[in-house]
C-alpha cells in the first residue's frame, strides 16, 4: 500500500459492454453535426452555427446534440426550428474520461485484475471506492488500500458508465414543436478556445530594395470538439466581449508606424475585415492549422538604422544603432492589403541564396496604405555615442539673441499660476559620433527626444546644428546623417532651452 495512483500509468480501465455500443456508434458515424460555418475572432472565441435534420416529435419533447464545443458559452445559444420554440436548455461538458470515470466511482463496486508480471496469473477483487483525492482508495474486504503506481499491471473494470458522463461534449433542449417530422434545427452559439493569429514571412532583398511577403493564418483548436467540414471565415479586428481583456492588442511595432488611409478590398463586417478560407475545412481538436491568405511580391523596402537618444544623455560607450525594414501596404507601392495582427520575420540570402532569419517584429492590425519602419535587431557595424559637450545658464539677453531659431513658438494659451516659475535659460550642446564599419555608406535616422517639458518649456530653440534637423513633433527632432564606408561622422547641435 502507499504511493500515489495514476490513471494511465500503472492502471488501466476496462468499461463494460455499454461502452461497447458507444464505440461502434462513433466509429459508424464519426460526428453528428451537420452544416457548419465558423466565424473565428482574434480574442480567441468563436461563432458556431450548425443546422441539423432531425425527427422532432410533436408536443414537448428532448433532442440532444453532441458534438458540441466544450467550451460553449450556453448563456448565448440560440436555437430555431420551424414550428418548434426552445423551453429549457442543459449542456453536459462531464467528459467520459478514466479520471471522471473514478470519481463517479465514489461509493459504488469495482473490479480490480492483478496481473503476476513472473507467472502472468490474474487475481480478481471486487472493491469499494472510498476516495480520489490525491490518489485511489479502496475498501476490499476488510482492508483499505490505495492503488498504487508502481508499474504493476492492474486494470479496473466498471460494471457501468455513470449516467450524467459524455463520451462527447453534448447539449441538449427541451423543445415544444407545434408537429412533428424531419426538419433543419439549428444551433448558434459562443464559445472559447478555438482562435487565430496571422504570422508573416518577408524576404527581404536589400540590392534591389523589395521584399517578397507571405502572409499566413494559423488556427488553433482547443475546444474538446472537431469541426468537420466547416465554412469558415476569420474576422480581424477587436470586438469587445468580457474576454477581451486577456487578450490586449498588442503596442505599436517598435521602428515607426503611420496608418494608412486607404480601404482595402476585402468583404467588411462593421468595421472588421473578413478573411474567408477556401472551400470546406476541417479544424480539429488540439490542432494548428495554417492557411496561406497573402502572397505579394517585390514590394519596394528599405534598410533603416537608428537610434532614439534621450534628453541630456551621456553615453559612457558607442551604442548599437538599430537595424529595421521599412515598407509600405498601400496599393501604389504593391502590397495593397490590410494586414491583420500578428509576428512578421524577416528572411534574406545568404551568399550561397539561402534564405535566413535576420529579425521579427510584432504588428497590430495595420490599413491598406500604411507606412511601416520594423525592428529586425541591433545592427552589429553601426554605433552611435551621444555626449553633453557642454551645459551652461545664459542669460535673458542671449536668450532673446537665439529668438530667429525659434522652431516652436508659444501657443497663446492663458494659464492661471499663483506664483511664477524662476525663469532660467540654458545652453547644451550635444556632440553625436557615429561610425559605419560596413564597405558602404549608410545613413542613420538619429531623434533626439525630450524636448517636450510642458507648456512653459516648449519655446526651445535649437541655436546650432552640423546637419538640418526636422522638428516630428514637440517632444522630437529628427537628423538624416550619412555616414562614410569604413568611417565616422560627428554631429553638433545646440539647444537653448528653459529647462
Amino acid at each position: 500500500m502507499g504511493g500515489r495512483w495514476k490513471l494511465g500509468l500503472g492502471a488501466a480501465i476496462v468499461l463494460g459492454a455499454a461502452v461497447g455500443v458507444a464505440a461502434q456508434t462513433a466509429d459508424s458515424e464519426p460526428t453528428a453535426q451537420g452544416d457548419l460555418a465558423l466565424t473565428i475572432y482574434n480574442d480567441g472565441q468563436a461563432l458556431v452555427q450548425d443546422v441539423r435534420r432531425l425527427a422532432i416529435a410533436d408536443g414537448r419533447s428532448r433532442i440532444d446534440f453532441p458534438d458540441v464545443s466544450a467550451q460553449i458559452q450556453p448563456e448565448t445559444l440560440s436555437f430555431s426550428a420551424d414550428g418548434a420554440g426552445i423551453l429549457e436548455q442543459n449542456f453536459d461538458f462531464d467528459l467520459l474520461t478514466p479520471a471522471k470515470l473514478m470519481e463517479k466511482a465514489i461509493g459504488q463496486t469495482v473490479t480490480l485484475v492483478r496481473t503476476n508480471p513472473a507467472t502472468g496469473g490474474e487475481t480478481v477483487e471486487r472493491a469499494t471506492v472510498l476516495s480520489t483525492a490525491g490518489g485511489v482508495v479502496v475498501r476490499i474486504g476488510d482492508r483499505i488500500e490505495v492503488l498504487r503506481d508502481d508499474g504493476l499491471p492492474t486494470r479496473v473494470v466498471f460494471d457501468r458508465v455513470p449516467p450524467n458522463l459524455r463520451a462527447r461534449p453534448t447539449l441538449s433542449v427541451s423543445i415544444d414543436s407545434d408537429h412533428a417530422g424531419v426538419r433543419p434545427a439549428a444551433i448558434r452559439y459562443l464559445t472559447g478556445g478555438l482562435g487565430w493569429s496571422a504570422d508573416y514571412v518577408a524576404l527581404y532583398d536589400e540590392a534591389k530594395g523589395t521584399t517578397d511577403m507571405q502572409g499566413w493564418v494559423t488556427l488553433t483548436n482547443q475546444t474538446g470538439t472537431t469541426f468537420h467540414d466547416a465554412r469558415t471565415v476569420l474576422v480581424a479586428g477587436s470586438p469587445s466581449s468580457s474576454g477581451n481583456s486577456r487578450n490586449p492588442p498588442p503596442p505599436p511595432p517598435r521602428g515607426g508606424f503611420r496608418p494608412g488611409t486607404e480601404t482595402a478590398p476585402r468583404e467588411r463586417l462593421g468595421d472588421y475585415y473578413l478573411y474567408p478560407l477556401p472551400g470546406r475545412t476541417t479544424v480539429a481538436n488540439a490542432q494548428t492549422k495554417q492557411v496561406s491568405f497573402l502572397d505579394v511580391q517585390g514590394v519596394p523596402a528599405r534598410k533603416v538604422y537608428a537610434r532614439t537618444i534621450g534628453w541630456l544623455t551621456s553615453d559612457h560607450a558607442p551604442v548599437n544603432a538599430t537595424t529595421a525594414v521599412g515598407f509600405s501596404t498601400a496599393r501604389e507601392q504593391g502590397l495593397g492589403d490590410a494586414l491583420p495582427a500578428g509576428t512578421v520575420r524577416f528572411y534574406q540570402r545568404d551568399r550561397e541564396g539561402t534564405p535566413q532569419f535576420i529579425g521579427e517584429s510584432r504588428i497590430g492590425h495595420t490599413p491598406m496604405g500604411s507606412a511601416l519602419t520594423l525592428v529586425t535587431g541591433d545592427a552589429f557595424d553601426v554605433f552611435v555615442q551621444a555626449e553633453v559637450v557642454s551645459r551652461e545658464k545664459i542669460t535673458s539677453q542671449q536668450w532673446e539673441a537665439t529668438s530667429r531659431y525659434r522652431v516652436i513658438a508659444d501657443d497663446g494659451r492663458a494659464a492661471s499660476v499663483t506664483s511664477e516659475r524662476p525663469v532660467e535659460f540654458w545652453r547644451t550642446t550635444m556632440r553625436y559620433t557615429l561610425t559605419n564599419a560596413k564597405a558602404v555608406p549608410v545613413e542613420v535616422e538619429l531623434s533626439q527626444s525630450g524636448l517636450d517639458r510642458g507648456w512653459w518649456s516648449r519655446d526651445f530653440r535649437v541655436s546650432s546644428e552640423d546637419v538640418p534637423g526636422e522638428q516630428i513633433n514637440a517632444d522630437r527632432r529628427k537628423y538624416l546623417v550619412t555616414v562614410p564606408a569604413n568611417g565616422r561622422r560627428e554631429v553638433r547641435v545646440t539647444y537653448d532651452t528653459r529647462y
